[in-house]
């Protein structure tokens, strides 16, 4: 049986979602529905699927679901998408999202909207890696990517430095890397070059999508990484594929991450 439901397309510096309200109307989404609709040629398009529903603990419960049809806890880009729409909706100026990872709360600011991510995860274990590790300094390398730094910002993610990012091909590593045994969950891959101790650039392998214009968890690890190796100041502009994002490891722990919303289109889907 198909249900007919009314979708929005929207980006957060080129980070896509199809957004699905399931307050209301309740919608089952399977993996495969979710590859189907997040299929750029015989679906609608994106890098992932949010799917809206009722929470008892936030102004709405975001579920997400990579364009391979595997579902995650969280996203950074999702949760600005997410936090404006309700914001919109309400006339309010914050918003609060539940997400699998914890309470997400979003607010209007200068760059657009801003989200508190939350403080990073640094154990071993709460990456997750499969053994034992100096989460600082990995011991992993793929071609020229080498030696990441492990941090946990609701997903996994391993952050490499680099000299000049034109050598790095991600296509090729990022796969490898994202399915190493190390990385019981996979792992979301960037590859970062400093442009100063303010100023990086970055690109991203996502986890379940694959390149991606920008991923939000994935600059607010980079800038925790950044800290953590002392060679960036705590609040940095990052520049990705798909724009540019600000992001603020606070004193306190937690990260913030600012940047731009866009609304495409919307429409009417079976599913």
């Amino acid at each position: 049986m198909t249900i007919k439901t009314s979708f929005l397309k929207m980006h957060g510096t080129g980070n896509d979602f199809v957004v699905l309200d399931s307050r209301e109307q309740s919608l089952t989404i399977t993996p495969d529905i979710a590859k189907r609709l997040a299929d750029r040629h015989f679906g609608i398009g994106c890098d992932q699927l949010v799917l809206l529903e009722k929470s008892s603990v936030a102004d709405v419960k975001m579920r997400i679901f990579n364009a391979d049809g595997s579902e995650i806890t969280t996203c950074g880009n999702a949760s600005r998408c997410v936090a404006d729409f309700m914001m919109r909706e309400s006339g309010g100026v914050q918003a609060s999202i539940e997400t699998g990872a914890g309470v997400v709360h979003g607010s209007q600011s200068p760059e657009g909207v801003t989200v508190n991510m939350g403080a990073p995860k640094l154990d071993w274990q709460q990456i997750p890696l499969s053994e034992t590790r100096n989460t600082l300094h990995l011991g992993l390398q793929e071609g020229l990517l080498m030696d990441p730094v492990a941090v946990n910002m609701g997903n996994p993610h391993a952050v490499f430095f680099v000299r000049d990012l034109a050598h790095i091909k991600m296509a090729e590593a990022g796969p490898k890397l994202e399915h190493n045994p190390l990385f019981p969950q996979r792992a979301n891959i960037s590859a970062v070059q400093l442009l100063s101790e303010s100023h990086l650039k970055m690109v991203v392998w996502e986890r379940g999508t694959g390149l991606t214009m920008a991923c939000g968890s994935a600059a607010c690890a980079a800038a925790v990484a950044g800290v953590l190796r002392e060679i960036t100041q705590r609040k940095v502009q990052i520049d990705m594929p798909g724009g540019t994002l600000h992001v603020e490891y606070t004193q306190d722990g937690p990260v913030l991450m600012s940047g731009p919303v866009a609304y495409v289109f919307e429409g009417a889907i079976e599913i």
